[in-house]
């Protein structure tokens, strides 16, 4: 009987994290689908091996290997990842049934509330970050900061550089900085900066 709950624990904890979490802040419909079959997948496996003679390691693995091999064939960004295996840790959790029902359901409660509150678009809202080409090649970094602060036109934190090209004089570089307007000013800022800058 615990399987079952587990099981629709499981299922509604990463319900909560795809439709009320991720998606309505990403609107990533691949990596929904990922995140849906990966979790669903893990707790199934899972749970056909706790009731069978396999070994549990060898299917952690798989697991573990496979997992290595579907990020190194997407690209993907630093928050999807967390996404990525607290879906896996869900199913996990779901599937295993190692621990008492009501701990269990507090890890994954934990879990979901954890990546939520880490992904909230009002935690350091004024942070932000891009991956900006400008046209120019610049060396010297103080010239670098003053150009890229009236850019982004926020105060730069942060400035790293990935290639300056002499020959076609232009700079890549990912800078860091925080935002001195409101939250609706930045929107049209970012638009305005489509022509010069790339998102990481």
């Amino acid at each position: 009987m615990n399987a079952l709950y587990l099981s629709l624990a499981d299922l509604a904890a990463i319900g909560v994290l795809c439709f009320a979490v991720y998606y309505p802040r990403h609107r990533r419909r691949d990596l929904l689908v990922a995140f849906l079959g990966v979790n669903v997948g893990v707790l199934a496996v899972t749970t056909a091996l706790v009731n069978s003679d396999a070994t549990l390691g060898l299917g952690l693995g798989l697991f573990g290997v496979l997992s290595i091999i579907r990020l190194r064939s997407l690209e993907l960004g630093q928050h999807e990842v967390a996404y990525y295996f607290a879906a896996l840790a869900l199913g996990l959790l779901g599937g295993l049934g190692s621990l008492d029902l009501p701990l269990t359901l507090l890890l994954m409660a934990c879990l979901v509330a954890v990546i939520a509150a880490a992904d909230s678009p009002q935690l350091f809202a004024r942070d932000q970050q891009q991956l900006v080409l400008l046209d120019g090649a610049y060396t010297d970094e103080a010239t670098l900061r003053a150009v890229l602060g009236s850019t982004v036109g926020g105060e730069v934190r942060k400035v790293a550089v990935h290639k300056v090209d002499l020959v076609n004089d232009t700079t890549l570089v990912d800078v860091r900085w925080s935002s001195v307007r409101p939250a609706a000013d930045q929107g049209r800022s970012e638009a305005t900066l489509g022509r010069t800058a790339v998102d990481a």
